[in-house]
């Protein structure tokens, strides 16, 4: 029986956001192998975080900068470690490398942060991007290290995976696309019908930039489509709204911001459209895998859905332009056969690219491949160990400086 270690960047939120959903989905699929898992965060704890002794997960409070984190992984001795983001890596590898060396080392990137960095650098700059000006990001240079230094890294968007490859020459070896894992035997039978749903809606955590720029961009897109429908309104649900969020709530034009949903799921289901307006980010968006789940049609943009269909048609639109989002929200809002025809679509990449079980299966195998195989796979990552050569170590050798720092401040 194998015991894992996760450490997290943040404790759990599965209702706040889809990196919570799919670290949630992540802790179930080890626990159902029967291994023992362990979640561990420097983080605060927060008042939405999830009860993890309810799903059989022991969790500790681990310090930054700290060598009391050294004596508790010696004596936990993990087989498997994995990092929730590659900040993680960065702070706690090293450690693992030195009193863990057994263990493999995972790191789950939830999405490639300089990629979503990048892209917003761009908007905000006015500019187009390239993925040549990913090579140019610090941001790119410590991921991908991360990357390297680990045994595997789970890949949530196969455009993503491809990317690494093509533009940062990692080895397949080192990779595994694992998107959002659905049990499609609990999809639900039952959901509302287009005549009984009404209302768009939109949800996402307001702290994650993208989202609060569809937010944005959706008062700006919002008037044209209420002046074809008069009657309709735009609900916008996501976790901690700040004020500048709730200001934007206006009754008078059907542009209402609801803040937090008690149930994501309730609420996507009983609404006509989802509109996402996603114009940077990275990974795939959870709030559309909802919208498929609950059988939701959405209008979104080609960063939207990147990574979530293949070459599926979409359950929705995608598009490119102020006019055909406008459009395309107006159709599947009015027209029974594009809504319909919509839901047929969603069900299909469900069923062809979530389904929890291949994945599970694709993960399992992959994991006890290089496990039996450990040392003949890092060897082979030359890169990788080089990376992990005293010369390269900045990251250690900062930790340990804030560590005596901090000593000498308390002597």
């Amino acid at each position: 029986m194998n015991k894992v270690l996760v450490i997290g960047y943040v404790w759990p939120e599965p209702n706040s956001s889809a990196a919570g959903m799919h670290m949630l989905s992540l802790l179930q699929f080890f626990t159902s192998q029967g291994w023992q898992v362990e979640f561990a965060s420097p983080a605060q704890q927060t008042d939405h975080m999830i009860d993890l002794s309810n799903y059989g997960i022991s969790s500790k409070q681990i310090a930054l900068n700290c060598s009391s984190f050294d004596n508790y992984v010696e004596t936990l001795a993990p087989d498997i470690v994995m990092f929730d983001r590659f900040m993680m890596e960065e702070q706690f590898g090293w450690r693992i490398d030195k009193f863990a060396p057994q263990a493999m080392k995972i790191l789950d990137t939830e999405d490639l942060q300089c990629l979503r960095g990048t892209r917003h650098a761009a908007i905000k700059a006015g500019i187009d991007f390239h993925l040549d000006s990913l090579l140019d990001s610090e941001l790119a240079k410590r991921e991908i290290a991360a990357i390297l230094r680990c045994d595997l890294s789970l890949i949530i968007s196969d455009y993503e995976y491809d990317l690494l490859q093509s533009t940062f020459n990692i080895s397949p070896a080192l990779l595994v696309h694992l998107p959002f894992l659905v049990d499609l035997d609990s999809l639900p039978c039952e959901l509302p019908s287009f005549e009984t749903r009404q209302h768009f809606m939109t949800i996402g955590n307001f702290r994650h930039a993208p989202n609060w720029d569809s937010v944005l961009y959706l008062q700006k897109l919002w008037p044209a489509i209420k002046k074809r429908l008069p009657d309709a309104q735009l609900h916008i649900y996501g976790s901690y709204p700040p004020k500048k969020a709730t200001d934007l709530n206006n009754p008078k034009t059907g542009f209402l911001v609801k803040g937090w949903a008690d149930d994501a799921i309730e609420v996507m289901k009983n609404s006509r459209v989802c509109l996402s307006p996603v114009r940077f980010g990275a990974g795939i968006k959870g709030k559309l895998l909802e919208a498929m789940l609950t059988q939701t049609p959405c209008v979104t943009t080609k960063i939207g859905a990147e990574g979530m269909h293949g070459d599926l048609p979409w359950h929705g639109a995608i598009t490119t332009c102020d006019e055909t989002f406008i459009e395309a929200a107006v159709s599947l809002y009015t027209n029974q056969q594009d809504f319909h025809q919509a839901q047929k679509n969603g069900l299909k990449i469900l069923h062809d690219r979530y389904d929890k079980k291949e994945l599970s299966t694709r993960l399992i195998n992959k994991i006890a491949e290089i496990q039996k195989n450990l040392v003949p796979h890092r060897t082979q990552n030359f890169f990788g160990q080089m990376l992990k050569h005293h010369t390269l170590r900045s990251t250690q050798y900062m930790s340990q400086w804030i560590e005596e720092k901090n000593a000498n401040k308390m002597r």
